[in-house]
């Protein structure tokens, strides 16, 4: 059994802190975990996660600009992704470059809705719409993994709608709908951030400090506890798609 040795500590604010070191490459990787996914979406306001992901890459109130720009100038990898459960962002990046990750990161938790306004939430609900076509609408077969997922988990089940919601929730999304999401679900007690690679893990810890420990708690999250979603027999559902080939 592999066994990855780590130190674990909490700030006061809340936030999870995990290191680990491995110094045979001069890299580190920076990963923060939200608590948040599609399930802790309401019916009507779908996609709010997913959404999430996109606009905390457009810049916050300390760096008002493209998140990419300063991590690719020093060949850094950076993404995200939403699933039901969770939103991550990370970084792989030169370790001596480990405190601007953090800063990044530590200014979108705490100052994003400073610099998100409408031009740039329409812009990223667009690109998500699009997402959505080419990934499920404009593809064949796409729709048959959302049909899955509704008839494997049915209401009130908070994995029966996708995360990358629907065109309808997306277009009927206002700015402050998505405003309070971040607010309820973006902060340091609804949040773990991992550091591997490189490191001294004392001064990992003052640096994450440093950025974020002056970060408020957010508001206590009701978690969701298992649910049950027994099938009730069989289910056939026929989809009609333009295809070639039928497919089952």
């Amino acid at each position: 059994m592999i066994s990855i040795p780590f130190q674990k500590h909490t700030l006061g604010n809340g936030l999870d802190i995990i290191t680990h070191v491995d110094k045979t490459v001069p890299t580190v990787a920076v990963n923060i975990w939200y608590h948040v996914g599609s399930k802790n979406e309401i019916p009507g306001k779908t996609g709010f996660a997913h959404l999430f992901e996109h606009v905390m890459f457009e810049g916050s109130k300390n760096h008002n600009k493209d998140y990419f720009a300063p991590l690719q100038e020093i060949g850094a990898m950076v993404n995200g992704s939403t699933t039901n459960d969770r939103t991550n962002y990370w970084e792989n990046l030169p370790s001596n470059y480990l405190e601007l990750a953090l800063w990044l990161e530590s200014d979108r938790m705490g100052f994003l809705l400073e610099a998100l306004d409408q031009k740039r939430f329409d812009l990223q609900r667009e690109v998500v719409k699009n997402e959505r076509r080419q990934s499920y609408e404009n593809r064949p077969y796409g729709m048959a993994y959302l049909k899955l997922q509704e008839l494997l988990f049915p209401p009130p089940h908070p994995y029966n709608w996708p995360t990358i919601g629907s065109q309808e929730d997306l277009d009927g999304a206002g700015i402050e709908d998505v405003k309070e999401f971040f607010r309820n679900f973006y902060h340091p007690s609804n949040a773990s951030i991992s550091v591997a690679g490189d490191i001294d893990p004392n001064s990992t810890l003052e640096l994450v400090d440093k950025y974020f420990g002056n970060l408020l708690p957010g508001p206590t999250i009701n978690r969701f506890h298992t649910m049950d979603s027994t099938l009730k027999g069989q289910t056939w559902v026929t989809l009609e798609d333009s295809v070639h080939l039928p497919r089952l």
